[in-house]
């Protein structure tokens, strides 16, 4: 890892908030293509994943979503589990940055893109009793939209029409389907 990289890292643990966040979104942009370190940094962000700190939760999902386009050893299909635990912290705000990152994983790989498919499928039709429900549809809604707009493949346009047509309430499906005006 270079030096750079390594002072990002670091800085996550400043008692600046401002420090902090630099470093955050710093590692985010580093993280937007492959990077060769991203097997230094797997173990920690791991195990952040289940931390005290809410923002360290949040920030090692974002992290491991980001990295496993990097994971050439496929560690994520194993992990997987841990990190969608975090898309339902108790900690909405938590929850949703996770759920917001987590359809980067897609991008790693076939298995992956099922993987992390499945599991959005799966949360929309199932999440009605959470909290803040409708958010939480919207967010998958464009995780397939993010998705989509970086492989261009039209059964996740499919996939994604197919859920916003199951929403019951006319108002969020429309609100659900401007996501998909310009596809």
């Amino acid at each position: 890892m270079d030096s750079i990289t390594q002072a990002n890292f670091e800085n996550l643990e400043s008692k600046d908030k401002d420090v902090q966040y630099e470093a955050y979104n710093k590692i985010l942009k580093a993280t937007e293509k492959e990077v060769d370190w991203a097997y230094e940094v797997w173990d920690k962000l791991k195990e952040e994943l289940t931390h005290s700190d809410n923002h360290k939760r949040s920030r090692a999902a974002q992290f491991l979503s980001s990295l496993a386009k990097s994971d050439h050893e496929k560690r994520i299909l194993k992990d997987f589990p841990a990190l969608w635990k975090v898309t339902k912290d108790e900690k909405f705000v938590t929850a949703r940055h996770s759920l917001q990152s987590i359809w980067k994983v897609g991008l790693a790989g076939q298995k992956q893109k099922e993987v992390v498919i499945n599991h959005l499928i799966e949360r929309f039709t199932t999440c009605m009793d959470e909290k803040n429900y409708t958010l939480v549809r919207f967010d998958i809604i464009q995780c397939l939209r993010n998705l989509y707009d970086q492989e261009k493949d039209e059964s996740l346009k499919q996939k994604a029409l197919d859920l916003i047509e199951k929403e019951e309430d006319s108002k969020y499906r429309k609100k659900y389907a401007t996501l998909w005006k310009k596809a």
